[in-house]
């Protein structure tokens, strides 16, 4: 998942879950505070909700039972009102509802279960008189500093004396069920909020950290030259998309590094073998021109030898010398191809024709075979293209079995989208374990390292360097003892581009 859907994800989550939760909570922890209230206070449902926005009503209705029960009192046995035992346990029973008695005879108290002294009480306690009873299931309320509310009895008992008994209840203090509650929801709402952002922030640390910490991991192998541990799999997000072309620049610089050692390889091996191909033929040469000086060609037959042979080997070292500059420059892409249209049976024929001249001094045979039907055509550049000719021709007159006719064969066939050009010879032909590898440059057979036909390892990267700047394909087949098959596929141009179709 991506990082900016797990981020609106949990933003979602953020907002919903805790609310959701906290609406679930919320309900559950009501419903038990509601039946400990009504199994405390002996209220019915409908009061407690009507408190929620009505502590009044709520209050009033909690002393209810005992407000009847001492009406009732009051009309059996008034004189238990001046029995403190009984006082006693009435204002318990009051102090469980969270109320207060307070008994009044002839405006004096004579009995005061609240906290407060006599003098205050008074101020809050309506007037009364024994001809006017209190009968309100709610009470009076009293505002201001005092908050609170009040039920009360007024009666005269057999002595004329007026009584009043109050049950005074503060608004001013909170049901400890209610209290409770009010503690659990705020718990409950912690609890959530740190649940919640304790999971979302783990579920976004496990999608940025944990791949950073693999990143970081595969930096330090960097940094150690390490470039052959493997990046571990990452997540299909922002970062892992980072971590992955992470991965794909270790297997580039892998890959360089690795080119570049096999290139110091190869040149150290060039260096190698074109100190030996120049060492041979500048010995030979010294040796003949010593020969010349010191007057061991003492003939003109001899000269005459000794000054031609002298000139082949400066032929053949300035033949590697140019193999090396085309190579170089091909390599580093520095050779301005000029393409051109030509048809491909009169190419390949005026190149057999050019060729035929110098085999035939050679004493090898060529044979060429064109196998179109029609006309086709190529763009290419004649010149590097007869460069690849050139040389591998060459290859084949290079290693020629010895007592043997030499013969050369090169066919042309249309192949759709291709022209197929195929170069055979009865050569001495190449080692199985050689075969793919001719091509590489620098790369020399065993057999033409130690043989007297040298080389310099890059006649046939060369042609296969033009052959690919031309889109084409080039490989080849041996039986080692029997001869050598190059095949050469060109791209054809296309129909609309050849003249005669115009």
């Amino acid at each position: 998942m991506k990082l900016k859907n797990k981020l609106y994800i949990s933003f979602c989550i953020m907002v919903i879950l805790p609310v959701l939760l906290s609406g679930l909570a919320l309900g559950g922890l009501y419903c038990v505070q509601k039946e400990s209230i009504e199994r405390t206070y002996n209220v019915d449902d409908g009061a407690i909700l009507v408190g929620v926005y009505s502590p009044i009503i709520l209050f009033g209705k909690i002393t209810d039972s005992i407000y009847k029960d001492m009406k009732t009192e009051v009309d059996t046995s008034p004189e238990q009102f001046t029995n403190k035992e009984y006082l006693d346990e009435l204002s318990g029973e009051l102090s469980s509802k969270m109320s207060c008695l307070v008994v009044r005879r002839n405006g004096i108290i004579i009995y005061n279960s609240t906290e407060a002294p006599d003098s205050e009480i008074v101020k809050i306690l309506p007037d009364y008189s024994a001809d006017e009873e209190n009968v309100s299931d709610v009470g009076t309320y009293k505002g201001g500093e005092y908050q609170s509310l009040i039920k009360q009895l007024n009666f005269k008992d057999s002595e004329d004396n007026f009584y009043s008994v109050s049950i005074v209840t503060s608004l001013k203090q909170i049901l400890p069920q209610v209290k409770t509650f009010i503690m659990q929801v705020i718990f409950v709402i912690i609890m959530v909020l740190i649940i919640t952002s304790l999971g979302l922030t783990l579920w976004i640390y496990s999608s940025i950290v944990k791949p950073l910490n693999k990143l970081k991991l595969a930096t330090d192998n960097i940094k150690e030259g390490n470039m052959d541990f493997e990046m571990p799999k990452v997540s299909n997000n922002e970062i892992g998309d980072v971590c992955r072309d992470f991965e794909e620049m270790r297997v580039v610089l892998k890959q360089s590094a690795e080119d570049k050692i096999k290139s110091d390889a190869e040149e150290k091996e060039l260096i190698r073998n074109i100190s030996h191909d120049l060492k041979t033929p500048l010995t030979a040469i010294k040796g003949y021109v010593e020969g010349l000086r010191d007057g061991i060609a003492n003939t003109p037959e001899k000269q005459a030898k000794y000054i031609q042979t002298i000139a082949n080997k400066v032929n053949d070292m300035d033949k590697l010398i140019d193999e090396l500059t085309i190579y170089s420059r091909l390599d580093t892409n520095r050779v301005p191809y000029t393409f051109v249209r030509c048809n491909v049976s009169d190419y390949f024929g005026d190149c057999c024709e050019e060729i035929g001249t110098e085999l035939e001094a050679s004493q090898i045979e060529l044979e060429y075979n064109d196998h179109l039907t029609e006309p086709a055509y190529m763009n290419v550049d004649p010149e590097q293209l007869k460069r690849v000719v050139n040389n591998i021709i060459s290859n084949s007159v290079k290693y020629m079995a010895e007592g043997r006719q030499g013969k050369i064969k090169i066919d042309l066939y249309d192949e759709g989208d291709y022209i197929h050009a195929i170069f055979s010879d009865n050569g001495i032909g190449i080692a199985a374990k050689d075969v793919e590898r001719i091509f590489e440059r620098f790369y020399r057979t065993d057999e033409s390292r130690n043989s007297k036909h040298g080389g310099s390892g890059i006649g046939l990267a060369i042609v296969k360097k033009i052959v690919e700047d031309h889109k084409g394909k080039i490989w080849a087949e041996s039986v080692e003892g029997e001869g050598t098959t190059m095949h050469l596929n060109l791209l054809k141009a296309k129909d609309e581009e050849n003249p005669e179709n115009a």
